[in-house]
């Protein structure tokens, strides 16, 4: 499978396309409710098996995902063309894109034993207890976020051991730390920066904040 990382998706140049934490996302606004139901059955007929595009509506706002799911969560270059008619079919039906609004939550959860943790949150998350894809859950129809193991060394309470990772467009990730900073939040680190900036809240509960740059990671 031709899986494709971050600084080969940055070549494509998909212009209304962001890639997040696993699959490329773009945001549409359509004219009108109506016109952006039509847009999604169009967007949909693209997607011949129907198994790779995820299509949300809410209102005249449509919300899109896309990878390869034959192994988790990937990108390949039939995702790329695929985003590529999306975007020109996108023009036909007067769309206008939003990619600085896209916007994916995940949860973390720090442990030392990821093998024994996993199976109840697949299963609880999921109702599938075998339902992980290499170190993460995945729900099949994203009702819940996905949730990932970060391997950390065995440790005794009390620690903050769950933290979300918000990922952002690379061009809204400052002004959003900004916005959080403002109020009353505190950068914690940002040495890995922009890949993830670490922030706290007023009571010190951790955050952080995710683009797809500076990744070696597809």
């Amino acid at each position: 499978m031709d899986v494709l990382d971050n600084e080969q998706l940055r070549a494509e140049e998909l212009t209304d396309w962001r890639k997040l934490a696993q699959r490329l996302h773009a945001r549409y606004r359509a004219p009108d409710a109506r016109a952006a139901g039509r847009a999604a059955a169009d967007f949909l007929a693209l997607d011949g098996a129907g198994d790779r595009l995820e299509v949300r509506l809410f209102g005249a706002v449509l919300d899109l995902a896309l990878c390869d799911r034959t192994e988790g969560r990937r990108v390949t270059r039939r995702e790329v063309e695929l985003a590529r008619a999306v975007s020109r079919l996108a023009g036909d039906h007067e769309l206008v894109a939003q990619p600085a609004e896209v916007t994916q939550l995940e949860l973390a959860l720090d442990t030392a034993n990821r093998s024994a943790l996993a199976p109840f949150w697949a299963a609880l998350l999921t109702g599938d207890g075998d339902g992980t894809v290499r170190d993460e859950v995945f729900d099949p129809t994203d009702r819940v976020p996905s949730l990932w193991f970060q391997n950390t060394d065995d440790h005794d309470p009390p620690r903050q051991r769950w933290h979300l990772d918000l990922w952002l467009a690379p061009e809204s990730a400052e002004a959003r730390i900004a916005a959080a900073v403002a109020a009353g939040g505190t950068v914690v680190d940002d040495d890995n920066a922009p890949s993830f900036t670490v922030l706290a809240d007023p009571d010190g509960n951790r955050v952080c904040v995710c683009t797809s740059l500076a990744r070696e990671d597809g």
